[in-house]
């Protein structure tokens, strides 16, 4: 079993998963480092009809979605992107809970899961509107049951309790699941949501990927004790899953899924895995962390663990690594002709989608507007056929 900076390690039942819990709960696993599948009573169960074939389609994904971060980064870095958000050395979380959803569950993420949204199908062109600064919002969230990215840290998790309610008042059998780093745990909004998820044991699952840094301040100081036991307060039920193990984390999220749509209230996931790069390409770790935490997180990373698992089968066939070395490379060659063509927005366009239905109110803002931007001598390009429509 592998084991965390603190010390933890092992794995959890789903009958202790079912109760508040104990303090101290051990990391469920189900490959390890190695690529050694490690069996287990409970959660197999979980993960049971996972074929090779899907073992090798989840290994597609999780270089798909590092291939995509990796190119995101440097259309930073080159300056077609304003910023990223890197998520190196979380696929396994992002894919293997994002890969657990019905097309009916709905999704409320930080800005960090491209994963996840990779998952849903969203256009990759849409993934990167807000990062090079052409549009307030990516994508319609109803188009692929996914909102479009929170910037305020933890606040989706009240947008996806509020849902939550409305499924539960519904009647139907749809969850809904929301993504936040450990910094967003201390915050009061996600705190809140835990409060009115319990009381109401509404259908939503909290999902924390524990990736050890907020910014720059370490889990440690911002938690004396694991953060899944931070939701036995709230009378949630916990689960502590290795978050670079992709198997683990199906399990754990089928779990609470099934849960959620049986009527058995929230659920929340500690997927402890690792920032192995920078908070977003406006940071620099290497001012506050341990290059040899890094190397240790390195050793886990979870790409290689699944193509670990892959050999020790007979999987990882050279055809194998081709066809998604190949799949790897295109979707990133698509994503970089979205971003390199995106057309520049329009200075009127900044009336689109503020209501629903246009108002005096706001059309008599955008002749104000329209008038101001002609006064430099450019009436065709201020006054805009589609306005706030």
């Amino acid at each position: 079993m592998s084991t965390d900076e603190t010390g933890h390690g092992g794995a959890q039942t789903p009958q202790s998963a079912g109760n508040p819990g104990t303090p101290g709960q051990e990391l469920l696993q189900l490959i390890t480092p190695a690529g050694e599948r490690i069996s287990h009573p409970e959660f197999d169960f979980w993960v049971r009809d996972i074929t090779d074939e899907q073992l090798c389609s989840l290994f597609e994904d999780m270089t798909v979605i590092r291939r995509i971060d990796v190119e995101a980064t440097a259309l930073q870095r080159q300056g077609e992107l304003a910023l990223w958000p890197p998520l190196l050395g979380q696929e396994a979380a992002q894919i293997g809970s994002g890969r657990s959803l019905r097309a009916d569950d709905f999704v409320f993420s930080s800005y960090r899961e491209n994963g996840v949204a990779y998952c849903r199908g969203v256009d990759l062109t849409d993934l990167l509107r807000v990062w090079r600064g052409n549009a307030s919002g990516g994508w319609d969230p109803y188009t692929i049951n996914m909102a479009t990215p929170q910037i305020i840290i933890g606040a989706q998790t009240l947008h996806a309790t509020g849902y939550a309610m409305g499924i539960q008042n519904d009647g139907a059998d749809a969850a809904a699941v929301t993504y936040f780093g450990d910094g967003a745990t201390s915050e009061g909004d996600v705190n809140e949501a835990m409060v009115f998820a319990a009381s109401f044991q509404v259908p939503v699952v909290f999902f924390c990927t524990n990736n050890h840094w907020a910014i720059s301040e370490p889990v440690r100081l911002q938690s004396h004790i694991q953060l899944a036991d931070r939701a036995t307060g709230f009378g949630i039920p916990s689960l502590r899953v290795d978050g670079n193990d992709v198997l683990a984390v199906m399990a754990a999220t089928r779990l609470a899924l099934d849960r959620a749509r049986r009527g058995g209230g929230p659920t929340f996931i500690e997927a402890v895995s690792y920032r192995m790069g920078p908070h977003t390409t406006a940071d620099d770790p290497t001012r506050y962390r341990d290059a040899n935490e890094l190397e240790d997180w390195a050793a886990k990373d979870p790409i290689s663990r699944l193509a670990g698992l892959l050999d020790r089968k007979g999987l990882l066939s050279p055809e194998l690594q081709k066809q998604v070395k190949d799949k790897a490379d295109a979707v990133a060659a698509e994503m970089r002709r979205g971003c390199t063509t995106m057309p520049d927005p329009q200075p009127m366009d900044i009336f689109k989608h503020v209501y629903s239905t246009p108002n005096s109110w706001l059309e008599r803002q955008q002749d104000h507007y329209a008038r101001y931007l002609a006064s430099f001598g450019d009436p065709a390009g201020a006054v805009s056929e589609e306005g706030a429509r």
